[in-house]
């Protein structure tokens, strides 16, 4: 199973779109599940629920974070860090048109809610959002650029 379809099987299981990401990625960040999990929560929804960047997009940029950042605070440092979000994001976009949350389910024909409680998990919900294929490709996104750069 790629690390794609272990994102979408995640989230799938109920984890929020950040969650799946980022977990599909655990072994190679260093960083408990569980720790991982409760981390990424609170960008599910597009930062809780208000619909800004896509949670996936989140559990993207975190891994590579993760991965690629040292523990040195340097100017090279990130600018290396940020060069690599800034590709894989494009990516995103190219396949998206965006990175922001209400604008995917907008594209999708989603009706839009910022705030309030997540929807439950239902085969509704399923059908009418792009979010799990959103999360596999995220993941893809990611896979690709982690194996090209011999980190998987």
């Amino acid at each position: 199973m790629s690390r794609a379809e272990k994102a979408k099987e995640y989230f799938r299981q109920g984890y929020a779109c950040s969650q799946a990401v980022a977990l599909a990625f655990a072994d190679v960040t260093g960083v408990e599940e569980d720790v991982l999990a409760r981390s990424m929560l609170p960008f599910g929804g597009g930062l809780g629920r208000l619909r800004l960047t896509c949670g996936a997009v989140s559990g993207m940029a975190t891994v590579i974070g993760l991965v690629f950042a040292e523990a040195e605070n340097s100017p090279e440092n990130k600018k290396r860090v940020y060069a690599i979000v800034q590709e894989l994001c494009g990516k995103f976009v190219e396949r998206y048109g965006s990175l922001v949350c209400a604008e995917l389910l907008k594209n999708a024909k989603v009706l839009v809610e910022i705030g309030g409680e997540a929807e439950p998990r239902t085969k509704e919900y399923y059908q009418k959002r792009s979010c799990a294929d959103i999360v596999f490709s995220a993941a893809e996104i990611l896979e690709e650029y982690l194996q090209a750069n011999g980190k998987l």
